[in-house]
Formats: C-alpha cells, structure tokens, sequence
C-alpha cells in the first residue's frame, strides 16, 4: 500500500470519498487516489470541464486568423500522469459498463476515431465522478436527478 492510501484509510472522510470514486464503473483504487491528491480533494476546480482541461481530454479548436484552421486537438501542457490513469479507466469502462460500450460502438459506426471516442469516454468519466462528489452519493446507472 503507497503513502497516500495510508493516509486515506486512516481518515474517514477520505476513505468515504475514496469509496465514492470507485462507485464509478472504470475508476480504481489508485485513479481515484490521484484524483483525490490532484484535485486538493476536489477544491482545486469548479466543475467538471475545469477538471477536464486540465487532464488534456477536452479538444480546443485551432486557428489562425480567418483563413488557416486546424483539426480540434488536446493541449500538450495536460497532466499526463492524471491522463494516462484516465485512459486505462476507460479502457476498463469500455469492458465492464454496457453504457459506454453501446457508446464507442454507436460511435464508431459515425465514424468517429477510435481515440477520440476514448478521448469522450474519459470526459464521461470526469464528468461522472464530479455528480458523483457534488452529490455525495454513490454512481448509479440511470439515475434521475431529482428537480430542486
């Protein structure tokens, strides 16, 4: 066990956190960890895409003027560390959650790219695990929200 699951179990709020994470279906022990530490226990960023961009999975347009205009690409300055634990979390998604294989397949029929979709999926994750700390309740599949 590393020093900072050491320290998860041995503070209660921590470890319920920790828990939550997992709840979601791709997200392990040490991604949750990572993002527990990197986020500042989720108080480094506002929401979700703050998170997002700052793991390098939301694309941003390129262009240079009006006539020059790129494909839409990732920034390199992502926290890679963070990206690529990410990346095996949606690879594990793809197996185990019906969801998001019924989503890379749906998409890979628009001919989408395989990484790119990949690329969404760990958006998706983000996005999950967000709702699933702003809530402070476990992931559920098909979960209505209820209206405030």
């Amino acid at each position: 066990m590393c020093y900072q699951q050491k320290i998860i179990k041995q503070d209660e709020q921590l470890n319920h956190t920790v828990e939550l994470l997992q709840s979601v279906n791709g997200i392990g022990k040490v991604t949750a960890t990572a993002l527990l530490v990197y986020t500042k226990g989720f108080t480094a960023f506002n929401n979700a895409k703050e998170l997002a961009c700052y793991c390098g999975v939301v694309p941003f347009n390129k262009t240079s003027g009006s006539s020059v205009k790129y494909k839409p690409s990732v920034s390199p300055f992502a926290n890679m560390k963070l990206k690529k634990l990410l990346h095996l979390c949606a690879m594990s998604a793809l197996q185990n959650d019906s969801e998001m294989k019924a989503y890379f397949e749906r998409k890979l029929l628009e001919g989408k790219n395989k990484m790119s979709i990949i690329n969404a999926i760990r958006n998706k994750l983000i996005h999950r695990v967000f709702a699933v700390i702003r809530d402070n309740r476990r992931y559920e599949d098909n979960y209505v929200r209820p209206c405030a």
